[in-house]
């Protein structure tokens, strides 16, 4: 045998190879299919479009009367939002709570980030302190939902009783904040460092049975909760406020 014809030979046996690990890659990506991606909505919420407006009571009495146009705060186009219960516990904050439904969501596993701030209602009573967080998971005619919400003038409060109710979780309306702070004290709402009347940036990672609230990017979360009272279920997503709070809501991104 030759030199030229046994380089030939090598050449042939080489492509028999090249075209085998082809084949053998092929069937290996055909056994294991691509992961899907993540299906991403954002909203800037510089509009009421695609929002439906509702007001609802934890006491079961008349919704809330709430106001929802578009606004600016601090440099950010914003959902503007104003809960009005004075009609409703003139004594003290009665459970009036507002939302701004996202229409269409279906939201079961994932997280929602979102800029909020919230305050006491001009001329609401000392025992507001500016509810404002995110509803999800809502179920029937905002018949139940789960929420994550923050009391923005507790933050950096002189009490350190009030910092402790910073950040809190709770399930309308089964399980309002004040029954879950009855039947387990200090498990589901903490202290989280937040500044009153700053933008102020929200995610929650919800899977299964559990969530987690994750406060201006920090790496660990500032509340847990392991045992969701809806279980694990799935419905509509809205941005949300409690009594006599005056709200803004930006930059609104669902995964």
């Amino acid at each position: 045998m030759n030199a030229k014809t046994w380089m030939k030979m090598t050449a042939a046996a080489l492509m028999v190879c090249i075209h085998l690990t082809g084949m053998r890659a092929g069937e290996a990506n055909a056994e294991t299919p691509a992961k899907p991606q993540a299906t991403v909505q954002s909203l800037s919420l510089d509009s009421l479009d695609g929002l439906e407006i509702k007001g609802v009571s934890e006491t079961g009495a008349e919704p809330v009367k709430v106001k929802a146009d578009i606004a600016s705060y601090k440099g950010r186009r914003a959902l503007h939002m104003l809960n009005d219960d004075s009609t409703m516990g003139p004594a003290g904050p009665s459970g009036g709570e507002s939302l701004a439904i996202v229409k269409g969501s279906d939201f079961k596993d994932g997280t929602i980030e979102l800029y909020l701030v919230g305050m006491p209602r001009q001329g609401s009573n000392s025992q507001s302190r500016g509810f404002i967080g995110i509803a999800f998971r809502i179920q029937g005619d905002v018949d139940k939902f789960e929420h994550f919400y923050l009391r923005f003038t507790n933050g950096r409060a002189d009490d350190q009783l009030r910092r402790n109710h910073s950040a809190q979780y709770s399930s309308f309306p089964d399980f309002p904040w004040s029954r879950l702070r009855q039947e387990s004290p200090g498990v589901y709402e903490s202290y989280v460092d937040i500044e009153e009347k700053a933008w102020t940036r929200i995610k929650i990672v919800v899977s299964g049975t559990k969530a987690k609230l994750y406060v201006n990017g920090a790496d660990q979360p500032s509340l847990l909760v392991n045992e969701l009272k809806l279980g694990d279920s799935h419905g509509r997503i809205a941005l949300w406020t409690g009594s006599d709070t005056e709200a803004y809501f930006s930059n609104l991104r669902i995964e």
